[in-house]
């Protein structure tokens, strides 16, 4: 099996922590030779862990696609509002791409993309991990085998958790789509995207209700300050900084703001840092719940529901078919059969890599598509991710808009005349 080479660019939780690792695990399969990352403590980690020399790392993405193409493939991590332009120089550079979801949070952008993959004669791949996973890989040979019959409807919940939210889409990265992208791109473009892929055919409309109920300053507790560690009633909130960085079941996250775990560290940084902030006094503007209607051609119906307020963080699905009924919640799927009252339940082993297995899964799937490429439209290259981009962006398109019904072929045509 070939080795091939990558450079990361971003290396921040997800190109780092997540995709990249499986270079470690497999060297004869992926091998980093290069990095480009501001900030100098993450750019000095990694070039350690894959031993690449001081040479081949770069502060930004542009120094390092100045230069002669150096490698196989580009894993281009950014955030949000990074994506397109590293993207289209590395494709314009004959890098295959693997790129963090969402593509980007301008649908001129998507199309863009998609197009400079095209005319590269280069693979574009989106990380939407949730395919690459056993759990909805098993629903998704269920459905193929026809043991429901045809679907007639999907009802969809991803359960963020009360303290997810607060860390990533309040205090966090993802708290404000002027800086990076709505909730329903930034988080539930996963959705989007699994939907479309187990219905199998297209969205035709789309409408939409949600809103930013809770975190505003409107719902600040009387006595409530800035931040938590100055806050009178810290101890009687729910979203209490202190209660989850502090504590050893979330402490991990603290890593977003701070190297080291050490108290003294964390506690520094809840004072500097926007982690440390009130829940109700951020700078927040994303939606904490949002719910999704879809039709799909054939008449079939989709129902997605986000929401912030749950103790748990899942996904549930329930698939109703002509034929039977499936479940799937947390790592169990059941299915139930109409004309025999069968019930089978299938336990999904507990998986190693984040994202149910996604994660390594979606590396290795990508190593072999880049291998094997020669045009071809692969499990969650640019084509398939557009798609179910188009249905997110339609989406917050009908929330903004009180929740009107909007139809996906003329939004499509529309954003088409417009690129």
């Amino acid at each position: 099996m070939k080795q091939l080479t990558a450079i990361l660019i971003g290396a921040g939780a997800r190109g780092a922590n997540s995709y990249a690792p499986f270079a470690l695990d497999y060297p004869h399969e992926l091998n980093f030779v290069a990095v480009a990352e501001p900030d100098q403590t993450r750019r000095e980690q990694f070039a350690l862990k894959h031993a690449i020399p001081e040479h081949s790392c770069y502060e930004s993405w542009e120094q390092l696609l100045a230069g002669p193409k150096i490698a196989d493939i580009a894993v281009i991590c950014t955030q949000d509002r990074m994506h397109y332009h590293p993207t289209i120089q590395a494709l314009n550079n004959k890098y295959h791409v693997l790129l963090e979801k969402p593509m980007s949070p301008d649908p001129r952008e998507c199309l863009e993309m998609e197009q400079a993959a095209r005319d590269n004669n280069c693979l574009l791949s989106i990380c939407h991990v949730l395919r690459y996973t056993p759990f909805w890989n098993t629903i998704k040979q269920i459905l193929q085998e026809g043991r429901i019959g045809d679907i007639a409807s999907i009802q969809l919940n991803e359960n963020v958790g009360y303290w997810h939210i607060a860390h990533s889409f309040v205090r966090g990265n993802w708290n404000n789509s002027s800086t990076s992208s709505p909730m329903i791109l930034s988080k539930s473009c996963h959705d989007m995207d699994v939907l479309s892929w187990l219905m199998d055919k297209p969205c035709e409309r789309v409408s939409s209700y949600g809103s930013l109920m809770h975190f505003n300053s409107a719902n600040a507790p009387e006595g409530s300050a800035d931040r938590c560690l100055d806050c009178a009633v810290e101890l009687s909130c729910p979203y209490s900084a202190p209660r989850f960085y502090l504590s050893e079941q979330f402490k991990g996250w603290a890593r977003h703001f701070t190297p080291d775990l050490k108290k003294e560290n964390i506690v520094q940084g809840l004072r500097d840092t926007d982690y440390g902030r009130c829940v109700y006094r951020s700078d927040n503007n994303v939606v904490d719940h949002q719910v999704v209607n879809m039709e799909f051609a054939g008449g079939a119906t989709a129902m997605f529901s986000m929401s912030g307020f749950t103790f748990e963080q899942e996904r549930r699905i329930q698939i109703m078919g002509t034929r039977g009924e499936l479940r799937g919640d947390d790592n169990i799927i059941t299915v139930y059969d109409f004309l025999t009252h069968q019930k089978t339940e299938i336990t999904i082993p507990t998986q190693m890599s984040g994202h149910g297995g996604g994660d390594a899964g979606i590396v290795r799937s990508f190593l072999a598509d880049v291998r094997s490429y020669h045009g071809q439209e692969t499990l969650t290259s640019a084509g398939a991710s557009v798609r179910s981009h188009l249905m997110a962006f339609a989406a917050e398109e009908s929330r903004l808009s009180g929740g009107r019904s909007i139809e996906l072929a003329k939004y499509a045509e529309e954003l088409l005349l417009k690129c």
